[in-house]
């Protein structure tokens, strides 16, 4: 008799099955050590990378058929998923003494998600993509809305469960109808059957691509997409939006570009193009919006929707160069936008959240470092050099450039020197104007570390890319 589940089948899946114990372990530790959750969560995060660090000698790797997949590639993006879940656990520790967040399943919660993350990176199948999928957005409607005191809180929760499923149900019906065009929901099966099939001239295949791709955008907050974002981010604990900008977006990309490549590689000319206008209208609404707003965390949240477009570039023109620059930059992404928020979670405390433009005034006088620290995010942000953040747009810019895809390029330039505006005037609020009181800023280790490994990524990548820049390039051998 043949045993159906054998170590070998389970082997690529032990990162995630780490994850879904420990989730299940922290439960019953918040009952005995409830001090011991944020240590151990780390060491968890830790454990995990060293596991599929170790994997990563022995990928590709392919279990249950070919429904879940570790390789280079699904290794590159769990990665940042993970490295997005530990820097929020460091900022957590001062953050949930604050805001009196004390529901012991708030770390689970985090793990659960990233599972989901994780199963989605691998998925080889659109099944599986949505069991992962599910698994990540239901966990985070619970971590959006924690603080259950804080009707902004509720209502970012309420709208992002609604707006959520709603997206799932696009994706659901846009599965159905490959399905039901190709009789597979395997990825390699659609590409096989998309051999002999042009999508802009079969209408079902074209609307089974239209809403899947659409749910996609929805996860990674790229428009016309995106009316969720600004809600969420902004009424959310800190800490959550911080890791929603950051780990579900990397996911998000991760299955795209699977999609895209394994299941319609050879119609890269006409996905292309419809590619190219979202990522043009999501720097568009993302830069022009941001101009307006007087929150941080909000101003944040139209900055991911610019970043997403920008993202977009990569993936739109279909070669190795894109592809490689779409991952470079989304690493790169995560250094600096969780440097940001540190920023925003270290100006917290009891009574103020300290999130309005105007709460900087003077940070330069009453707070020289956190000044500095958030003067190099926003730098990295807007794309200056010497930081990551300018290496990152230039390979994204190169490779769409290369791929013919001019005006989308000079366009998404200009796009790019408009956020200027709205990132240069927080650093002229925290250099230029007087502050109206002064007010301490308490630094645990947890925060520090953060601010430190932030720091160090978006220097360090900026000054030295090529060992991130090669890693994002091997991962791509099995494309």
């Amino acid at each position: 008799m043949n045993i159906p589940f054998t170590l070998p089948a389970l082997g690529p899946i032990m990162p995630e099955m780490l994850l879904v114990c420990m989730a299940i372990i922290l439960v019953a530790v918040d009952l005995l050590f409830p001090r011991k959750k944020e240590l151990l969560s780390q060491l968890v995060v830790l454990t995990t990378i060293g596991l599929i660090v170790m994997l990563f000698k022995q990928t590709p790797a392919v279990t249950f058929g070919t429904m879940f997949i570790v390789d280079p590639y699904a290794i590159f993006f769990k990665i940042i998923c993970l490295f997005g879940l530990l820097m929020t656990t460091l900022l957590s520790g001062q953050y949930l003494k604050i805001e009196k967040i004390n529901q012991g399943e708030y770390y689970s919660l985090m793990l659960f998600s990233v599972v989901g993350m994780m199963t989605m990176i691998s998925a080889g199948d659109l099944i599986v993509v949505y069991l992962g999928l599910e698994l990540m957005a239901l966990s985070i409607y619970c971590l959006v809305g924690l603080l259950k005191n804080d009707w902004r809180a509720n209502e970012a929760s309420l709208k992002y469960f609604l707006m959520g499923a709603f997206s799932s149900a696009l994706l659901l019906f846009g599965i159905s109808l490959l399905y039901g065009m190709t009789g597979t929901t395997d990825l390699a099966g659609i590409a096989q059957y998309c051999l002999e099939a042009d999508i802009l001239t079969n209408p079902a295949l074209l609307t089974g691509f239209a809403l899947v791709l659409s749910g996609f955008c929805f996860k990674v907050g790229a428009a016309p997409f995106h009316f969720w974002t600004p809600d969420i981010y902004h009424g959310a604990p800190t800490t959550i939006t911080s890791f929603m900008s950051v780990a579900p977006k990397a996911a998000g990309f991760a299955v795209l570009g699977r999609f895209l490549i394994m299941a319609f590689p050879e119609s890269q000319d006409q996905w292309g193009p419809i590619i190219a206008i979202i990522a043009l209208l999501s720097m568009a609404v993302g830069n022009i919006i941001a101009i307006s707003q007087q929150n941080v965390k909000r101003m944040l949240a139209y900055s991911s929707i610019a970043h997403a477009g920008y993202a977009l570039l990569g993936l739109l023109t279909g070669t190795s160069d894109g592809y490689s620059a779409t991952m470079s930059y989304l690493y790169i992404y995560a250094f600096m936008n969780m440097g940001a928020f540190a920023v925003v979670i270290l100006l917290c405390t009891k009574g103020h959240r300290r999130e309005s433009l105007t709460d900087y005034k003077g940070l330069a006088k009453s707070n020289p470092g956190a000044a500095l620290l958030m003067l190099i995010f926003l730098f990295s942000l807007t794309g200056i050099p010497p930081t990551a953040g300018f290496i990152g747009k230039f390979y994204l810019l190169k490779a769409a450039l290369a791929a013919g895809y001019t005006w989308t390029v000079i366009l998404a330039v200009i796009f790019s020197a408009i956020s200027a505006y709205f990132y240069l005037r927080l650093i002229r609020y925290m250099y230029m104007e007087e502050a109206p009181q002064q007010f301490v800023t308490h630094y645990s280790p947890g925060i520090i570390a953060a601010l430190a490994i932030s720091a160090i990524g978006v220097i360090g990548i900026g000054i030295f890319p090529g060992t991130l820049l090669n890693w994002a390039a091997r991962s791509l051998i099995v494309f």
